[in-house]
């Protein structure tokens, strides 16, 4: 490692450099020479079986990359269960998820330097080409400032790295003139006026064409960002401006380096997980090394390696002594308060810690590295991957798994630094579970939940970014590789940045800040290389020993038993447990089933039904696992409602007299029944259900039958007023509900619309159904809701030619608009959200229905350009609405 201390022997001094406490950085070693000191410790791996196994990495990863390239290019990312490409707009929004895509061709960029790392040069040649001719960085769209950080100018200035050391070696890249570089730099000027606040902390969000805060911008009005989102910038920016001689994109992540740690607690010297970035005041005040921070304490001693600068790394050891007094506690990795250090958060930890041993194998703390990768190691064995979060008895907390590399990173770490043939192993088993559970015909699938093995449509630039690369690297011999991957640094996206960067270009200025505000225990810093023999005693089984009171740590607090002892009561005539799509609030049995799993339902003003979990409350460990179970289900149930309100909002359209078409109401799709989108309207009269909140069997069934049912929100579930209204006969549902002014419909449908030639769900555009993107006033709402009986109803004139029914005719269609104002919803609400319908006018409603008390059927003749005249104002009238909401 030319720049870092590579080739020193250890124990040797580190010139021109500060206090170095790194046995590691990236992938030359000090500890190469200890490996000696393992072979005892686990058979050693032949040549021949690390070779098959780097070759089947090749495979893979030609398939995940291969079937990108056929099915998704241009597209950001590959879906792999539909073999299409996931295009930002074209997809139902996943939230702060889909921030990372920015029309970019977000996959190939972030593959760039994986290729050259996997011998691939030709392809990588291809994809530098097919980068420069296709992908725009002026769209509109906004994306997060860190992702576009790590993934994109990390990639490009990854791809840069390697095409100027392949340029030099002759072969390829010969026609290679700076053009990723150049791109790298357009990017960085676009995610310069994030950084305009009074802190120097960046906006966590920037359209790429239009900057922040304009009004074309639709963003800038964000307050709060994660400390890794801040303080993962110094790499990326610092080696575009060495590149570039470009010094403001230094000096601008810098700067918000600088300001997290002089906003550090003083007194544990941990950071919080997120900070306003105007103020700089904590907004969540728990600190772990985790999701919202890993990267952060990452790339401070990192930014110590490339660019040579003493006081990231005393940060970096302050805090990281921090962490080992507070959150350390071997071999988890607890949440803490940073102003009561001595508490926990959370009982539970996130996979993305999974990097955490490696970064200590970096630091030189081999024996917290090898318990919490073997801690870690055990998760996975139990659940195939490691889950997005698991609790401290290593139960899932949360099932799924995104195919995350980080776990793959450490592995890497570990082997170069001891040798130790075991973690050869691990990768094995690693690439093992990839094959059997995550491989699809079209790639690589995240998993929905470890537990079942289910998958999501999904396939992270990540996964080819770092996985394969790690992954090639651990079975890789040095002559596998075409060139000297000690001479480069990884990034936190496993970008290759080369070292040399840390003597070009220095016109940076460096404060050493540190010591200003801190007094450092000297132990801390050590000016060589660790002796590898206080490191590792002479005992060749010294990891072994380390990892085998571990061996068994996740069985014996979630033993495997109970999956057969359940199995047996199955057998025996249990009942399997209660599942969320089952549960209904009125049933009294499935109230007795909560409470034994430590479960309680409570309902809350509005209407709503919340659930809580208390582990500790359940009848038996089975119970409390089949209560941790249920509540995800739920929470997957509710998130499945939160994404209707991505989708464009649906209408019910009151068809009869003395309405005709005319008054529409704004609602939203139910996640179930049938798809608004892709059929035709569903046109039928309306009846109100008995009991009227729909959460058991309906008293008038012979009034709702064939009709489209009216139902109030609140009581019990969704799914449960939809199994009433459906065996009373229905043709559909509308579920309604008025707080605030506020009214909210739900619809589901059940039969054939080709069968009901007075029901439909539609999407047409013509000028026939541009009524859908009319609005119903709240008071004619409530009037309709308000028809308890067919006596009752004041829409009972009918024509001849018209059923002689008394029930006024709905019907419920896609509207055209694409906004949908919402309320926030609370994570384990069991009612969905709905449109919000605030601020619609009263008054247009009521004086039509005022003026006409005995309108008759004979209106249906008036002209049909007046009709559609009044439609086209009523039109303008909402859009203006929706404009005033927005």
């Amino acid at each position: 490692m030319s720049e870092a201390g590579g080739g020193l022997g250890c124990g040797s001094p580190v010139p021109q450099r500060g206090p170095w406490s790194l046995v590691a950085a990236t992938a030359a070693l000090c500890l190469v020479s200890a490996t000696s000191l393992w072979t005892a410790g686990a058979a050693p791996m032949s040549r021949e079986e690390k070779q098959k196994l780097g070759n089947q990495v090749l495979e893979m990863f030609d398939h995940a990359y291969g079937n990108y390239m056929e099915h998704a290019y241009p597209a950001d990312e590959l879906m792999p269960l539909t073999c299409r490409g996931r295009v930002r707009g074209q997809e139902p929004s996943r939230g702060d998820v889909d921030d990372a895509l920015g029309k970019f061709s977000l996959t190939l960029i972030d593959s760039l330097d994986t290729l050259v790392v996997l011998n691939k040069t030709k392809e990588f040649e291809d994809a530098v080409k097919k980068v420069l001719r296709d992908v725009n960085l002026d769209n509109d769209v906004v994306v997060s400032v860190f992702e576009t950080n790590i993934r994109v100018l990390g990639g490009l200035l990854g791809g840069h790295s390697l095409a100027i050391m392949l340029k030099e070696k002759g072969e390829y890249m010969q026609w290679y003139n700076d053009e990723l570089l150049q791109m790298a730099k357009q990017l960085g000027y676009k995610l310069l006026p994030a950084f305009n606040t009074t802190s120097g902390l960046p906006y966590p969000r920037i359209n790429l064409k239009f900057g922040i805060r304009k009004p074309e911008a639709r963003t800038g009005t964000e307050t709060d960002t994660c400390t890794a989102c801040a303080g993962t910038l110094i790499l990326e920016f610092a080696a575009l401006s060495r590149f570039t001689g470009a010094t403001i994109f230094e000096e601008y992540a810098r700067k918000a380096l600088d300001f997290l740690w002089e906003k550090r607690q003083r007194s544990s010297n941990l950071v919080g997980v997120t900070i306003n970035i105007h103020t700089g005041d904590w907004v969540r005040k728990d600190s772990g090394v985790g999701a919202g921070i890993d990267s952060y304490y990452e790339y401070l001693l990192k930014a110590y390696v490339l660019l040579g600068d003493d006081s990231f790394l005393e940060r970096f050891n302050t805090h990281y002594d921090a962490i080992m007094r507070y959150i350390s506690q071997p071999p988890l990795l607890l949440d803490v308060h940073i102003h009561k250090p001595m508490l926990n958060a959370r009982t539970w930890m996130d996979a993305l810690l999974a990097f955490f041993p490696g970064l200590q194998v970096l630091k030189g703390d081999i024996r917290p590295a090898i318990e919490t990768h073997e801690m870690l190691y055990q998760v996975i064995k139990k659940h195939n991957f490691l889950p997005e979060a698991f609790t401290t008895d290593f139960r899932v907390h949360w099932a799924q798994h995104p195919l995350r590399p980080e776990f793959a990173e450490s592995t890497y770490f570990l082997y170069k630094a001891t040798g130790d043939p075991y973690y050869l192993e691990v990768g094995k088993t690693l690439i093992e579970n990839l094959n059997k559970y995550a491989r699809v015909p079209c790639g690589f699938a995240a998993m929905k939940d470890v537990r079942t093995g289910s998958h999501e449509d999904r396939m992270d630039s990540f996964f080819l970014a770092e996985m394969f690369k790690y992954l090639y690297l651990l079975f890789a011999d040095k002559e596998d590789i075409i060139f000297d991957i000690e001479d480069y640094i990884f990034t936190t996206e496993a970008h290759l940045l080369p070292l040399w960067l840390s003597t070009t270009n220095q016109r940076i200025s460096k404060k050493n800040t540190t010591s200003e505000y801190t007094e450092l225990d000297d132990s801390n810093f050590d000016w060589t290389c660790p002796n590898t023999q206080i490191l590792f005693p002479n005992d060749p089984l010294y990891a072994q020993s380390i990892r085998e009171p571990l061996k068994n740590v996740v069985d014996k607090s979630c033993p495997r038993g109970i999956i057969r002892v359940r199995e047996e009561s199955f057998r025996s005539g249990a009942k399997p447990p209660l599942r969320a799509r089952d549960f209904m609030a009125t049933n009294p049995e499935h109230l007795e089933i909560l409470k034994k799993m430590g479960v309680s339902l409570i309902h809350l003003k509005d209407g709503r039904v919340q659930l809580v979990q208390h582990a500790i409350q359940a009848a038996s460990s089975i119970d409390a696992e089949d209560g941790l179970r249920f509540m995800q289900e739920m929470i997957e149930l509710s998130s499945q409602q939160q994404k209707e309100q991505q989708l464009p909002p649906r209408a019910v359209q009151i068809v009869s007299h003395p309405f005709f078409g005319r008054v529409v109401l704004t609602a939203g799709p139910a996640q179930f029944g049938l798809d608004l989108s892709k059929h035709k309207e569903t046109r039928g009269f309306v009846a109100s259900s008995k009991p009227y909140n729909g959460c058991s069997e309906l008293t008038n069934p012979e009034a709702v039958m064939g009709k489209i049912a009216l139902i109030q929100r609140g009581q019990c579930m969704f799914a449960e007023k939809a199994r009433n209204i459906q065996n009373a006969g229905a043709i559909g549902g509308i579920v309604i509900v008025f707080v605030r002014k506020v009214a909210w419909s739900l619809f589901l449908s059940y039969t054939d619309p080709e069968t009901e030639n007075e029901a439909q769900l539609s999407s047409e555009n013509d000028s026939q159904s541009q009524s859908a993107e009319q609005i119903i006033s709240i008071s004619q709402a409530v009037d309709l809701v308000d028809q308890e009986s067919p006596e009752e109803s004041s829409l009972d004139s009918h024509s001849d030619s018209s059923p002689a029914d008394p029930d006024s005719a709905a019907s419920i269609s896609p509207a055209e608009q694409t906004s949908n104002p919402t309320e926030d919803q609370e994570p384990t609400s069991l009612d969905g959200e709905c449109t919000d319908l605030d601020n619609q006018p009263q008054e247009q409603s009521e004086t039509e229905e005022d003026s006409n008390p005995n309108v008759s059927w004979g209106k249906k003749t008036q002209p049909i350009d007046s009709i559609l005249a009044d439609w086209n104002e009523d039109i303008e009238a909402f859009e203006m609405m929706e404009k005033d909401e927005l």
